[in-house]
C-alpha cells in the first residue's frame, strides 16, 4: 500500500507520431499515477484492467460531476441545476437509479430485437445512396453519421429533418477544443430545442416514441419534470448517434487495415458478433476515460485513494492490459474480448449499449457483403482523426 504522492503527469497524453488508433500509454510506470489535468487539478490515473473495474464498480466513487472537487477535464457549462437536470450520467443513487429504472425497458435486447428490420433498412438505403452518389465518397457523411443518427431519432421521437441542427451541436459539445461560450451556446440551443419537442409531445397526449412515452408516463404524473425529460434527451440523442458513427467510421478503417481478417468476415458471417466485440475493446472511443471522486479512502491498485481526491478510469488502457487480453495491441476478430469495458463498467455501464451492438453488427455485415470491393481512397496518412471526447475519423474516402 502506497500513501506518498507521486510525481504528476500532464493529462490528456498526447498523441506521438504513431500510430493513432493505438491509445497513448501513461508516460510513467506506476500502477496507479498521479496526473493533473487540464484545469490545474490533481488527479489518480486508474488504468489496468482489474483496478478499473474495481473503481467503476465501487460505491466509494462517486459520478456526481456537481460536486466542487469532482476531477472534470475542463470547466463545465452544465453545472448549474437548470442545466443538470435529468443528465443522469453525473448522479449517484437514489436519483440515478431512478432514471435508469425508467429508460432500461427501451432499450432492453427484447426492444431492440424488435427494432433490428428497421435497422437493417436503414443501413441498406443508406449503402444504397453512397453507392447511387458515385465512388469515391466519405463513408462518415454517406453512412457511418447517417444510420445511427436516423435510428436514434425514430427511437425517441425527434424529426431526422433536424440532424444537421443536432449533429453539429453535438460535435461542439464534445470537443475538447470548444471555448466555455460556444459549450454554453450549444448546450442551450439543443436544451431549447428538445424543450420545445417535449413540450409538443405533452400537448398531443403521447406519441409511439421514447420521448412520447415518459411525456405521458413520467411528466404527466409527476415522477419526473419536463425539464429533467429534456435533459434525458439532451444525454441520449448526443450520446446515441456520436459514439456508433465513430465506431463504424473507425471500425470500417480497422477492417481495411487487416485485409486478411475483412474476407474471413465476409466468408464466415457468423464471426460478425466476435468482430464487433473486438472492434469495441480495440477502439475504445472514450480515450479519456470515466471521472470519478473518491467518497471514502480506498486502495486501488495499491494505492490509497482518499475522500475528496479525484480518479480517471482509463477504459482505452485497461481494454489494452496485457494480463487482461494476450497481444493486446493486435487486432484479432477471434479473440474472447467480452470483458472489455469499452461501454464502462458497474452501475453507469452505457444504457444504450445493446441498441449500439445492433447497429454495429448489422451495420458492418452489410457493407462487407455489400460492398466486397470496398477499400480506402488514397493514403491513409492523410486521414484526420477528431480531438474529442469521443475519438473518431473526420472523413473516411472510400471506393468499392
Amino acid at each position: 500500500m502506497s500513501d506518498t504522492l507521486a510525481p504528476t503527469h500532464r493529462f490528456p497524453f498526447v498523441q506521438p507520431n504513431g500510430d493513432p488508433l493505438v491509445p497513448v500509454p501513461s508516460p510513467g510506470s506506476e500502477r496507479v499515477a498521479r496526473i493533473t489535468l487540464p484545469t490545474g487539478r490533481e488527479a489518480w490515473l486508474v488504468s489496468h484492467h482489474d483496478d478499473v473495474r474495481q473503481l467503476l464498480r465501487s460505491p466509494d466513487f462517486s459520478s456526481d460531476f456537481s460536486h466542487p472537487l469532482f476531477p472534470l477535464l475542463r470547466e463545465a457549462p452544465l453545472l448549474d441545476e437548470s442545466r443538470r437536470a435529468g443528465f443522469f450520467i453525473g448522479m449517484d443513487a437514489p436519483d440515478h437509479t431512478m432514471f435508469r429504472r425508467f429508460l432500461t425497458p427501451e432499450f432492453m435486447i427484447k426492444a431492440m430485437r424488435r427494432l433490428e428490420p428497421l435497422i437493417r433498412e436503414t443501413v441498406v438505403e443508406s449503402i444504397e445512396s453512397m453507392r447511387a452518389a458515385g465512388s469515391p465518397a466519405d463513408l462518415v457523411e454517406w453512412f457511418a453519421l447517417p444510420v445511427p443518427s436516423m435510428i436514434i431519432c425514430h427511437l425517441l421521437g425527434v424529426p431526422y429533418s433536424d440532424h444537421a441542427f443536432f449533429q453539429q451541436r453535438s460535435r461542439t459539445l464534445l470537443n475538447r477544443k470548444s471555448s466555455m461560450p460556444e459549450l454554453r451556446a450549444a448546450g442551450d440551443e439543443l436544451r431549447g430545442y428538445l424543450a420545445d419537442l417535449v413540450a409538443v409531445k405533452q400537448r398531443d397526449g403521447g406519441t409511439d416514441d421514447l420521448l412520447g412515452r415518459l411525456a405521458v408516463e413520467r411528466v404527466a404524473t409527476g415522477e419526473i419534470t419536463a425539464q429533467e425529460l429534456v435533459g434525458i434527451s439532451v444525454l441520449l440523442l448526443v450520446a446515441g448517434h456520436e459514439t456508433t458513427a465513430n465506431m463504424i467510421g473507425l471500425g470500417t478503417l480497422v477492417l481495411l487495415r487487416h485485409p486478411d481478417q475483412l474476407a474471413q468476415l465476409r466468408e464466415r458471417p457468423e464471426l460478425i458478433d466476435g468482430a464487433v466485440e473486438e472492434l469495441l475493446r480495440y477502439l475504445t472511443i472514450v480515450r479519456t476515460g470515466l471521472p470519478r471522486l473518491a467518497v471514502a479512502d480506498t486502495e486501488i491498485g495499491g494505492q490509497v485513494i482518499r475522500a475528496g481526491e479525484g480518479a480517471i478510469a482509463l477504459l482505452s488502457a485497461a481494454n489494452r492490459d496485457p494480463e487482461a487480453f494476450a497481444r493486446p495491441d493486435e487486432f484479432d476478430l477471434h479473440r474472447a474480448a467480452h470483458s472489455h469495458m469499452a461501454f464502462g463498467f458497474g452501475v453507469h455501464q452505457c444504457i444504450g449499449q445493446p441498441l449500439a451492438r445492433s447497429e454495429l453488427r448489422i451495420a458492418f455485415a452489410e457493407l462487407t457483403t455489400r460492398l466486397p470491393g470496398l477499400a480506402l481512397a488514397g493514403d491513409q496518412t492523410d486521414l484526420v482523426f477528431r480531438d474529442s471526447t469521443v475519438f473518431g475519423v473526420e472523413r473516411l474516402p472510400v471506393t468499392w
